[in-house]
């Protein structure tokens, strides 16, 4: 099929930009909303961002505050992350994670790096688990296929995100999650 054919496509070469391609200059927040789409891949009528997204995340501690109205490429590279981040995540589990890496001191740029890297790494997976030669009778059980392979990975990511908090004495123990039968 054509359509995913173009999402291979998609998945395979469409990426963020690098730290250096970010605006060199502040952004105000109606820039930074418009800006944001530009960098993920996006299907769909929703909102990838909001101000009231943006004021959210920045009140949670999860996005540094602006610098006066103006936004520079370290609050782009934290929104990258969180936009991603919160369509498989909580916001607080993204919190989580994201302060992990900020724990090792890295700078924002090499954390941006990496974490452009990782994703790169999963979207061309996704790409090349895509059938080459796909037909509308194969697009319910590929449907099915990719969505028990996203509960498989949050699960997974959920457990780890629980070991590290187990393992950091300073950070609040993670509530219990139940089991489901």
């Amino acid at each position: 099929m054509e359509e995913i054919q173009e999402l291979r496509q998609r998945l395979s070469e469409q990426r963020p930009v690098e730290w250096e391609s970010f605006p060199d200059i502040g952004l105000y927040m109606d820039q930074i909303i418009s800006y944001m789409p530009r960098q993920l891949i996006h299907y769909g009528e929703g909102d990838l961002l909001t101000s009231a997204m943006v004021n959210n995340y920045i009140k949670d501690g999860l996005l540094p505050r602006a610098e006066g109205k103006r936004y520079s490429r370290i609050h782009l590279a934290y929104l990258t992350a969180i936009c991603v981040l919160k369509q498989v995540l909580s916001v607080k589990e993204a919190k989580r994670l994201i302060a992990t890496g900020t724990k090792r001191k890295r700078d924002t740029a090499e954390l941006y790096a990496y974490f452009c890297r990782q994703l790169s790494d999963a979207l061309t997976e996704t790409a090349q688990s895509l059938p080459e030669d796909c037909e509308k009778e194969d697009l319910p059980r590929l449907a099915l296929n990719l969505a028990l392979r996203s509960y498989a990975d949050r699960l997974a990511c959920q457990r780890i995100l629980d070991i590290l908090a187990e393992q950091d004495p300073g950070e609040k123990q993670p509530r219990k999650r139940e089991k489901n039968n």
